[in-house]
């Protein structure tokens, strides 16, 4: 039914108005939203005016939360895919969000090119589901395909630039994870920032923990309003918190 109603709405106002409607109510919502409390809890962990990386920042609705909670930070917002793009922009220039600096790029471990897909399931395409086409990931490979840019996060320029440290990255990249870390080692080391990120139960999840724990953080999860080491969680989630053990000890 759901899938219906976007596919109706996407006929009537057009791919384009529907994303940019879609995010402002998004945007509304999702305070309210029980999925989403974990990243509001994320952010209360992070302090203000430094640098935030938000890493699959799709149609802008994370992005305009950083920006308003944190006015004395810089809100990095990478994003590969002009739709989205052009959506998150939409949003920034709406809310006069000017801590935002958007990138329409992909990050991995090293610069280059990558395959990236829009799933179309049902005739609906699926933004949220936009992912880069790699061996891990197999499902919902059908769709809009676009060739896009790579950055590695310990090379980019612009992150030099402003002298600031990286106080924290949210990362949603559909299974892309590792990856993204593995380009930011020399970043992580550094500025030991606060690493909230979506880990589905697979081989990238061990993968992105084994990585952080040799840089010296602890892997926790949200439960009861308290984060728990996942070693002791009693309840499956895919949304991690990533703390410098300086933080935890």
């Amino acid at each position: 039914m759901k899938t219906f109603i976007e596919y109706i709405l996407q006929k009537t106002l057009g791919l384009k108005t529907y994303l940019y409607v879609f995010a402002r109510f998004i945007i509304i919502k999702l305070r309210w939203d029980k999925n989403e409390k974990d990243f509001f809890y994320f952010m209360k962990l992070v302090d203000d005016g430094g640098i935030i990386l938000d890493l699959g920042a799709n149609i802008g609705v994370t992005s305009y939360h950083l920006a308003l909670n944190f006015p004395k930070s810089t809100i990095f917002s990478f994003e590969p895919l002009t739709l989205n793009m052009n959506t998150l922009k939409r949003i920034k220039k709406k809310f006069k969000l000017k801590n935002i600096k958007e990138y329409q790029v992909a990050v991995g471990e090293k610069p280059g090119e990558l395959e990236m897909v829009m799933p179309v399931i049902n005739n609906v395409p699926m933004h949220g589901l936009s992912h880069v086409i790699h061996e891990e990931n197999t499902e919902n490979n059908d769709g809009f395909k676009y060739k896009v840019p790579v950055i590695c996060l310990d090379e980019f320029d612009e992150l030099k630039k402003l002298k600031k440290p990286v106080t924290a990255m949210k990362i949603d990249v559909e299974n892309f994870e590792y990856f993204v870390l593995k380009g930011a080692e020399k970043l992580i080391a550094s500025d030991k920032p606060i690493i909230y990120c979506e880990l589905w139960e697979n081989d990238n999840r061990k993968k992105c923990i084994d990585l952080l724990t040799n840089f010296g953080y602890s892997s926790l999860v949200l439960q009861k309003k308290e984060l728990v080491p996942i070693e002791k969680a009693t309840v499956e989630k895919h949304n991690f918190f990533f703390l410098p053990n300086t933080l935890t000890d």
